[in-house]
């Protein structure tokens, strides 16, 4: 899987062209995702699935009649921005409206709640819904913070038949939270996936191992125990999805017996050989049931249960015809008398005309150095960042860092070059970075440099109080989006330390420069400290034992970042007086918490 490609950073977009070619009489790519080839000849709610690519057929690949309209398709195991997510529905919508679906996660929740907004705002009618079957993940009584694999596929499908039947988007998005009520799923993992370009895989298991609890992104098991025969396999996982058989359910169900990516089919029917006669010795009838590679992880070697009670509203839903390019039943409906929709070409328009200041434009020049310099430093840092991700995540934070800056850089040297100022190159810049990195920080990012950005304006270089006040904006945007506090181990232990330092340095008359350089050690200080948190928010918190002892990402890159934005000087210099020493004073969480209240969690979704 990982041995083919080119360049690894292109690996997805890559992927999803060819993909569209080789189906093209289903399918047409359109900017950030896929849709179907044809419209629908009367209006119909779109169902669009979403999510990060590595995982087909999700998500692409179940876009067809009876099922998906459109999926939207981020970077390896990151959620698509939400610029993605509004350029799909925009070309899968036929006048009923759009439903988002997608699984638990934080970057996909913030990214496609934003689309949402926007759809919304343009008088469309939007809803989303959230796929939350995987047991492991969080207890019954939390089930609201389970994130989404497999059961995806089962959701997705009875909301794409209910769609198909001409339901109103308040019936399919009924439907698709009742199927997801309805649906539980466990998971094991026997070897790590590795992303291409990666010399080593996210995670390993000691010979004879196997971590039960996997997550779909590559992330390892929640807990490691002796790897058992399929016999004593197919047991565990039977029994602990019936554990959890959701009040007043029937005996009728929905069996998927899925593969992630490496473990043979033959393999899944030995399993199945299990975990098929204890479901019937149960009671159980088993409607329609899949063995398979339904929702993969690249590579990863691993197996997850997946199970649906059925009633007399979803059972229809779910044995209903579907075609698709990764999955057929029964005989669908031919689209052929459908009106076709080609895509279009870009109407050319010409490039917006800035407003700006000599003084903002020159200022702006600093601006766009200080992102070029952390662009260079987040590219030396990739690989480490991605190992610490690795410990207790999927793995693609350095990526995804990687991937935003670069196209902050190039977007604010292009809006620079057409004459913008600080703030149009920075709001440039930031929307650039939510948009190609995708996840929980790129959306986090973007949105913060775009603040930062509107706060500084274009009519001069900032003053010292109104660059702290640029600074705040820049925290505040990203306390608005999320739900993290300080002492979550999440960028906002670092994040908060600067922003107070700074603005009370500045409020004491120190150099512009160098309260930078003071915020940016407490930073530095804060990110390093976290090594000693628990994770309490996003894909980390169910390996959080895993994750102690090492520092988390996401702080250490806003570290990072701030640091080098220093040493390349572009605050405007303040006072004169002469600096105080270096202080260096204790982290206390409750200064943090009481000065800004909750904030946002930095890692992906």
């Amino acid at each position: 899987m990982t041995k083919i490609f080119n360049d690894p950073s292109d690996f997805a977009e890559e992927a999803l062209a060819g993909f569209c070619d080789v189906h093209a009489d289903l399918v047409r790519q359109v900017p950030g995702g896929a849709v179907r080839r044809f419209r629908p000849a009367q209006p119909k709610v779109a169902v669009l699935a979403g999510g990060g690519s590595g995982h087909y057929p999700a998500f692409a690949g179940l876009v067809g009649a009876g099922f998906a309209d459109g999926a939207v398709v981020g970077n390896i195991f990151t959620s698509p921005s939400a610029q993605q997510a509004y350029s799909v529905a925009k070309a899968a919508e036929s006048g009923a409206g759009v439903v988002f679906t997608y699984g638990n996660y934080a970057g996909d929740v913030m990214n496609f709640g934003m689309a949402s907004e926007r759809l919304a705002a343009e008088g469309i009618a939007v809803e989303n819904v959230l796929v939350t079957d995987d047991i492991a993940s969080a207890p019954p009584s939390e089930s609201a913070k389970r994130r989404g694999i497999a059961g995806d596929f089962t959701v997705f499908k009875v909301m794409g038949a209910a769609a198909e039947n001409g339901a109103d988007l308040a019936e399919v998005v009924r439907l698709g939270r009742k199927a997801n009520d309805l649906t539980r799923t466990i998971g094991s993992a026997f070897a790590g996936c590795t992303f291409p370009g990666a010399e080593s895989p996210l995670f390993t298991l000691p010979e004879g191992q196997m971590g039960l609890g996997l997550g779909i992104h590559g992330e390892p098991g929640l807990h490691d125990t002796d790897l058992p025969s399929a016999k004593d396999l197919g047991h565990e996982l039977v029994a602990r999805v019936l554990a959890e058989t959701p009040p007043h359910a029937g005996k009728r169900i929905a069996v998927i017996l899925n593969g992630l990516g490496s473990t043979k089919h033959e393999e899944l029917f030995v399993l199945w050989g299990t975990v098929a006669p204890l479901l019937r010795a149960a009671g159980y009838t088993l409607v329609m049931p899949e063995v398979g590679e339904l929702v993969t992880s690249l590579d990863m070697a691993g197996v997850s249960l997946t199970i649906t009670w059925l009633d007399e509203e979803v059972e229809p839903l779910w044995v209903a015809p579907a075609e698709t390019p990764a999955y057929r039943r029964g005989n669908a409906a031919l689209e052929a008398g459908a009106r076709g929709v080609e895509e279009t070409a870009d109407g050319g328009a010409a490039a917006a005309a800035f407003v700006a200041t000599d003084a903002s434009r020159e200022y702006a020049a600093a601006c766009v150095a200080a992102i070029d310099a952390a662009r260079s430093s987040l590219h030396d840092a990739e690989e480490r960042l991605g190992r610490m991700d690795a410990i207790a995540g999927d793995g693609d934070h350095g990526r995804g860092m990687v991937r935003g800056v670069d196209a902050a850089a190039a977007a604010a040297s292009a809006a620079l070059g057409h004459g913008a100022g600080a703030g149009d190159v920075l709001a440039a810049a930031g929307d650039a970075w939510a948009d190609k990195a995708g996840g929980t920080s790129g959306v986090l990012w973007g949105a913060a440099l775009r603040a930062f950005g509107e706060t500084l304006g274009n009519s001069s270089a900032p003053e010292p109080r109104a660059l702290a006040a640029a600074v705040t904006a820049f925290a505040d945007r990203i306390i608005q989006l999320g739900k993290a506090e300080t002492g979550d181990k999440t960028m906002v232990d670092a994040l908060l330390p600067f922003a107070s330092a700074f603005s009370r340095a500045v409020a004491e008359g120190v150099e512009t420069g160098r309260a930078w350089q003071e915020a940016a050690q407490e930073s530095a200080a804060a990110a390093e400290g976290t090594a000693d948190l628990l994770p309490l928010k996003g894909r980390a918190r169910p390996l959080a034992e895993k994750s102690l002892g090492t520092a988390d990402p996401g702080a250490t890159s806003l570290a990072m970042v701030f640091a080098v934005m220093g040493r390349t000087s572009p605050a405007p210099p303040g006072p004169k007086a002469a600096p105080p020493p270096l202080r260096r004073r204790p982290l206390s969480h409750d200064n943090g918490r009481e000065h800004h209240g909750a904030a946002a969690h930095c890692r992906r979704g």
